[in-house]
């Protein structure tokens, strides 16, 4: 065994168990937490593996991006801190959860197998230059677009939650 297949299980240990513990927490922030946990240990995966650009890619949009805004949904719901007894579910619905992914998995993995065995897959472009180039080259206005779109729905969502919640308008009150 190499370092590098050392590193490999180590970081998909952690990647599984911190996946793990992010659906089966009660607290939603330590969810949230947890799900950091896992994303960045799986760019350590791909980082391994000799994947620097998809490392990079998981950490700055699926750790960097995804997650902030689960935290900020959290926190513009007022979603519980706490544990929340209103989002525990009885024991049987968790083992059929359980059983249904397990299957789901099973299946996929199962398809995956008999459709590319041990063959290599590859990918069309063949390098990351010509990935870099077709993302910072053609689709460079798509994405700026995009990042805009989102920069102004976060800030209507900043401003619809700090709107008062259940008051009426000074006016409507004074009409009747």
């Amino acid at each position: 065994m190499t370092t590098y297949d050392l590193l490999f299980t180590l970081a998909g240990a952690i990647s599984a168990g911190a996946a793990v513990l992010a659906v089966s927490t009660k607290h939603l922030v330590h969810s949230a937490l947890w799900l950091v946990v896992a994303l960045a240990s799986l760019s350590g995966c791909y980082l391994v593996l000799g994947a620097e650009f998809v490392a990079l890619v998981q950490l700055l949009v699926y750790v960097g991006a995804i997650v902030v805004l689960v935290l900020f949904a959290l926190m513009l719901t007022r979603a519980p801190i706490g544990r929340s007894h209103d989002h525990d579910t009885p024991l049987p619905q968790r083992a059929a959860a359980l059983v249904v992914g397990a299957a789901t998995a099973a299946l996929l993995s199962a398809v995956l197998i008999s459709a590319f065995g041990n063959a290599p897959v590859t990918v069309r472009g063949g390098s990351t230059h010509a990935l870099a180039t077709q993302i910072f080259g053609t689709w460079v206005w798509p994405f700026e677009l995009l990042s805009a779109l989102l920069l102004i729905a976060l800030v209507a969502a900043l401003a619809l939650s700090r709107m008062p919640i259940g008051r009426r308008d000074e006016s409507e009150a004074d009409a009747r």
